[in-house]
């Protein structure tokens, strides 16, 4: 019993370190742009493109990966996802060093890790739903969001340290992070042997049609609600930087301690939710409500503060806010569909995400360059109507989830379900 529990717990370890492997990806690299762009004697564009490149190629990749993963298996995705991005830093960090041409090197190597990126935390997410069931399963979700989380607080700090002796040396940081994470998945998550061949793709494409065909408007109102949650987080992260640097002369790893605040809350409370939901799908559908309303109450009131500690408290209450929702969106959206297409429906799922990542800087920029008033009061009517599509559009199980929690809720197609839904001869398995 206490070896299995040791077992479990490594397990749990190994994929949730899948997940901060990937976050490290951008955010790492935001301490030495500047260096980079006198380095390397290019624009601010330029520079920019070693953050877009790495996202895109990513949103672009993840669908792909999550069909070979619900095809193959999840490690077997996995772990040369990780290699490649390992790769992809070794090649930018010697190119940088090295390498004439070196920036479109980099750029081949962030694209290297894109791609390496989409192989890691959606497909983590299914996995998750594949070796755990019941409260179990929302608590390890709960930790995979909080170890995304804990990656996005780490990582500028451990950006700004790196550069201190190289300022290149981030991106050799990059393989030996990996090298942990795969050792920690080869010994350690044993997935079980598939009993049925998997569907072909025709047959595996028209099984997706009619989930979302009969769970799409609350499916796509959970994956707008994951992204708003990443798109407000990054795009309010951006603004505070350059805020602490402008109006406050801080930066450095100073700036990088404040930036974690906001980070350290959402994380926390992401790690709680999780531990605590269970497979209750009324609390979760409380929780995404009420974790938006935070939001937007956060954002509107900020509107109005500039001193830097009434700013830095208010906040973190959308901190909170972001992280009572992301652990329910996650749990919801692992349980959508059976296990033979879940790697699709959660890579889609982070596709959203990535997008909702990269958009975020430049449309708060944008907005900053317009009226802070403004921006604030849009981000908090954006938040508002997501709440409000939640509210409405996520819909639950009328059961009592906490009698039986391992029963299928509302909210799950089978692949029993997919197969009834198709017309006569069209199954899929």
């Amino acid at each position: 019993m206490e070896a299995n529990k040791r077992h479990s717990a490594m397990t749990i370890a190994a994929i949730s370190s899948i997940p901060l492997i990937m976050t490290l990806g951008n955010s790492m690299l935001i301490p030495i742009l500047p260096r980079m762009k006198s380095e390397f004697d290019i624009s601010q564009f330029q520079v920019s493109l070693t953050i877009t490149v790495f996202s895109v190629t990513a949103a672009i990749f993840i669908p792909i990966l999550g069909y070979l993963s619900d095809r193959f298996s999840r490690k077997a995705i996995i772990i040369p996802a990780l290699f490649l991005y390992g790769i992809g830093g070794l090649l930018a960090g010697f190119a940088s060093s090295a390498f004439s041409n070196a920036y479109i090197w980099v750029l081949i190597g962030r694209a290297l890790q894109g791609i390496g990126a989409a192989g890691t935390a959606p497909i983590a997410m299914a996995l998750t739903g594949d070796l755990f069931k019941g409260s179990e399963e929302s608590k390890v979700l709960g930790l995979v969001e909080a170890s995304n989380g804990f990656g996005k607080v780490l990582s500028p700090i451990l950006g700004s340290l790196i550069a201190l002796l190289v300022w290149y040396g981030v991106f050799f940081a990059f393989p030996a992070f990996c090298v942990v994470s795969i050792i920690l998945a080869w010994i350690f998550i044993k997935e079980k042997e598939k009993k049925k061949e998997p569907p072909p793709f025709g047959k595996y494409v028209k099984g997706l049609l009619s989930v979302f065909k009969h769970e799409g408007r609350w499916l796509f109102t959970a994956y707008l609600a994951g992204a708003t949650c990443l798109f407000t987080l990054f795009g309010i992260l951006f603004y505070l930087s350059d805020i602490l640097e402008k109006n406050h002369q801080i930066d450095g790893v100073k700036k990088g301690l404040i930036l974690a605040i906001p980070l350290l809350v959402m994380c926390t409370t992401s790690y709680i939710t999780g531990a605590k939901i269970g497979k209750r799908q009324r609390l979760m559908k409380i929780l995404i409500v009420v974790g938006f309303l935070f939001m937007t109450i956060s954002y509107a009131t900020l509107a109005f503060f500039s001193r830097l500690i009434p700013f830095i408290s208010i906040l973190t209450l959308s901190s909170v806010g972001t992280g009572l929702v992301l652990p329910c969106i996650n749990s919801f959206i692992t349980n959508a569909v059976g296990k033979e297409r879940r790697g699709f429906v959660t890579s889609l799922y982070g596709s959203v995400r990535f997008l909702g990542v990269a958009i975020g800087p430049p449309v708060f920029g944008r907005l900053m360059g317009w009226s802070k008033i403004g921006m604030f009061m849009s981000i908090a009517g954006l938040t508002f109507v997501v709440g409000l599509l939640a509210l409405t559009m996520i819909r639950v199980n009328q059961k009592d989830k906490e009698k039986n929690p391992n029963k299928l809720g509302r909210n799950t197609l089978t692949d029993q379900d997919i197969n009834d839904l198709l017309p006569s001869g069209g199954n899929i398995i």
